[in-house]
């Protein structure tokens, strides 16, 4: 085959998650109609994030918590590609890996899981006091604001256990999630509130999922590059520039919206403080319409924030990754690094 993998395994790296598996499934089953002459074979293994379950994720540090092992074994050649949600991945990925792949994004907004006994609510019709479950600081920080009735309380654990713990306890009586993560467990009926950007901007990469290679794995990085979808990779280009260049990692209220309309990319970025008093919010937009140029030869391999996508113009990714840069230079200027050092310091605390 023209791709030289012809005749051995593919092996595809995933967590052990029911999420991750059914993620990577989906990835593997594009791939196998793409190249049904090629054998593809899942390995899945535990992390560390998987494992550490009794800490809020903020406090455990930085993005790699569900993604270091994975890499490992990517660098000791023991799999070819890793499927990933996007929003997982450090902007800066380790050296000697980039992202091949950002499939078609999913409905990137957070979600509202009522307990059974809240069923039809929304969270302004709920009572004085609620406690609403969220591992996230940027949900939480941005619903505070806007719900001040509310309580807000750490919940950790994948969706499975998540869901358990609301449905069989009494302590939360409705739990935040990403609807792509229930949408794609099959669980959307569960969904008792979509949160619209105006109540709550949403993580940098949400709902998209991305295939991590060797960069210098020519051959795997042609056969995933198909997978592609050229309007996501642009969006999440420019959350991922804007998230790079704030600094922001798991440990601090950073958010997003982003359209891709007529050509026209439009990027709302914000920083909040951790009780949501405190916030910059700013919308910058660009045109990303370039034609594609042929851009064989010397820059062949230009990453983008950790992103190789040969297939997206060239122009269009610089465009978009200079929207998120300069729009997070905007909300500098207006003193967002100190919001975001004082979250980190009181987090850390």
């Amino acid at each position: 085959g023209e791709n030289g993998v012809d005749g051995r395994a593919i092996r595809v790296g995933t967590r052990r998650s029911q999420l991750a598996r059914i993620q990577t499934d989906n990835v593997v089953m594009m791939l196998r109609e793409l190249y049904p002459d090629l054998h593809f074979e899942i390995v899945a293994m535990s992390t560390t994030g998987d494992k550490i379950l009794d800490t809020a994720l903020s406090k455990i540090g930085e993005k790699s918590l569900f993604t270091k092992e994975l890499e490992n074994a990517l660098e000791r050649n023991e799999v070819d590609l890793v499927v990933h949600s996007l929003k997982d991945l450090p902007t800066c990925l380790p050296p000697g890996f980039t992202i091949g792949a950002v499939c078609k994004r999913e409905n990137p907004l957070d979600a509202v899981v009522f307990h059974p006994k809240n069923c039809g609510k929304t969270l302004s019709l709920l009572p004085e006091k609620s406690v609403i479950g969220t591992s996230s600081l940027r949900r939480a920080a941005q619903l505070k604001k806007k719900f001040p009735h509310l309580e807000f309380r750490d919940i950790r654990g994948n969706l499975n256990t998540r869901l358990k713990k609301l449905d069989e306890k009494e302590d939360f009586s409705a739990i935040i999630l990403a609807a792509a993560g229930l949408k794609r467990m099959g669980w959307e009926n569960r969904i008792g509130q979509l949160l619209s950007p105006e109540d709550c901007l949403y993580a940098v990469g949400q709902g998209a999922l991305a295939v991590e290679v060797r960069a210098k794995d020519q051959e795997i990085l042609n056969m995933v590059s198909v997978l592609h979808d050229a309007d996501t990779v642009l969006c999440c280009i420019a959350e991922r520039a804007f998230m790079k260049r704030l600094e922001g990692g798991c440990s601090v209220p950073v958010a997003v919206n982003t359209l891709l309309k007529d050509g026209q990319l439009y990027l709302t970025g914000a920083v909040y403080s951790l009780d949501g008093s405190d916030s910059l919010k700013e919308t910058m937009q660009t045109s990303v319409s370039y034609p594609h140029q042929n851009e064989d030869g010397p820059n062949d391999d230009v990453q983008h924030v950790g992103i190789t996508a040969k297939n997206v113009p060239g122009q269009a990714q610089e465009a978009a990754e200079n929207l998120g840069v300069e729009l997070a230079s905007l909300l500098l200027s207006k003193g967002a690094k100190h919001i975001l050092s004082v979250a980190r310091q009181l987090n850390d605390a």
